[in-house]
């Protein structure tokens, strides 16, 4: 199971999000943060495999808040996860050390492709309901 942490400042895109992994049997969603801070001590808690955290959040950005949870000592795979398709904002995202970099309208196509990179040995299988 890839326990998942999701952080952005739009509640409407952590619902959806939180809706289209809940069709994966073998992801699980154990928080969603509105903020850096909060994603920094929700990490802390919950200890989730991945990060999926938005680059552009008032006070501290995605980036930032990738560097501080890529510096920890049982540290997540963070993924940015972004509006922006932007080379320079993807440089700066291996930088701080994110494991990728997904743009939201390709999301659906690009997500599972990078979990099955980032998590090999897992098997990643949507849910029949």
């Amino acid at each position: 199971m890839i326990r998942v942490l999701l952080v952005d400042d739009s509640p409407d895109f952590l619902n959806a999000i939180t809706e289209f992994l809940t069709l994966f049997s073998d992801i699980t969603v154990v928080g969603q943060a509105l903020s850096g801070p909060e994603a920094l001590d929700l990490d802390d808690d919950l200890h989730p495999d991945l990060v999926l955290i938005d680059l552009i959040m008032s006070g501290m950005n995605g980036l930032e808040a990738t560097r501080l949870l890529c510096q920890r000592a049982l540290a997540p795979r963070v993924v940015i996860v972004t509006s922006y398709d932007d080379l320079e904002y993807r440089v700066a995202a291996v930088a701080v050390g994110a494991s990728g970099y997904l743009v939201k309208p390709d999301l659906a196509l690009t997500l599972l492709p990078l979990l099955h990179s980032l998590f090999p040995s897992r098997v990643m299988a949507v849910s029949v309901a």
